[in-house]
């Protein structure tokens, strides 16, 4: 496996698609799940909300990061309507959620933080999503699988509902499922070779 010249890339997320995609790349990646609430200050707006998150994920991990040693965080959102659209508490929310983002377009950003021992480098994805006109039968079919919880925007590309009632991605695709797979790719050649 390719590991750009790091002894060891730890992920810090308990997200499952993030530690699948890394490795489908060829990534051989430790996870230690950072605890860290997400909030964060109101002033910020779009990408500046995720770099934040994914920076203060770090931050909480900063103990692991030894010489030889990669830590990658990360934080995704739906942007709508100039506001984010969180991870719903409850299943109204999720309808309420849902029903908003049927017809519409909205953003999924994903901010990714590496973090060694002597740098950290912030880099953020931003994928255009266009849902089909969801019925409230198609909503609440989904929100009874028990999948809709855990995500921001209340929704998975990759489940029922996204190959149903998703029209049009632009941008990349992995950004939506949670990581932005070539963007994290490309910086890890980059850093890779300025460490020669």
């Amino acid at each position: 496996m390719e590991q750009f010249g790091f002894e060891k890339i730890i992920l810090g997320s308990g997200s499952p698609r993030r530690k699948f995609l890394l490795e489908s790349m060829g990534l051989n990646v430790e996870v230690i799940r950072s605890d860290v609430r997400e909030v964060y200050p109101q002033t910020l707006e779009h990408y500046q909300i995720s770099d934040y998150l994914a920076c203060q994920k770090a931050d909480s991990l900063a103990m692991y990061v030894k010489p030889g040693t990669l830590l990658l965080t990360a934080d995704t959102i739906v942007w709508f309507g100039a506001k984010v659209m969180e991870k719903p508490s409850n299943t109204q929310e999720a309808l309420d959620t849902l029903r908003a983002l049927s017809g519409q377009q909205h953003e999924v950003i994903t901010s990714v933080c590496f973090r060694t021992a002597d740098r950290q480098v912030i880099k953020h994805s931003t994928t255009r999503v266009k849902f089909a006109a969801l019925t409230d039968q198609m909503i609440q079919y989904y929100i009874d699988s028990g999948q809709a919880m855990d995500k921001a925007g209340a929704y998975g590309i990759q489940e029922w509902i996204g190959l149903v009632g998703v029209a049009s991605i632009t941008g990349s695709y992995t950004n939506v499922v949670g990581l932005p797979t070539e963007l994290v790719y490309k910086t890890l050649r980059a850093m890779a070779e300025t460490t020669i």
